[in-house]
């Protein structure tokens, strides 16, 4: 069954977005991510700030990008909702890690820990809802 079928026939609840909408929201997101995680990688790089600032940062992204696979290719909803776990908390991580060195950074990822937050309570009760299911 083709990924986006399987998704619609899972049990979601009533406020769950359209997946355009999803899809809009990281097409803003993902400029955002791209500018910001570069940056400070470029930094540890340059070593203006320490490694284990970008640490969470390469933790985020890692986790972030096997999302989708493990979401609509293993089609594992406990597995994602793991996974999505991690993406949240890497967030606050990055954002206390990198505060006192660029403060911008910081700021700039408080759109995605927001969308974050909502998708990891949508995708919690996504998994609740189909507990069990094949």
């Amino acid at each position: 069954m083709p990924w986006l079928d399987w998704y619609n026939s899972l049990e979601k609840p009533a406020w769950t977005p359209a997946p355009a909408t999803i899809g809009m929201i990281w097409q803003i997101l993902y400029p955002i991510i791209l500018v910001s995680f570069g940056f400070v990688f470029i930094q540890a790089i340059r070593r203006k700030v320490p490694w284990l600032v970008a640490v969470p940062f390469a933790m985020n992204l890692v986790a972030n990008l096997i999302f989708t696979p493990i979401q609509f290719g293993m089609r594992n909803l406990p597995l994602a909702a793991v996974d999505i776990l991690i993406v949240w908390a890497t967030i606050l991580w990055m954002i206390v890690a990198v505060w006192r060195h660029y403060r911008w950074v910081a700021v700039a990822q408080v759109p995605y820990f927001v969308w974050v937050s909502m998708a990891t309570v949508l995708q919690l009760s996504i998994t609740a809802m189909n507990w069990g299911r094949p």
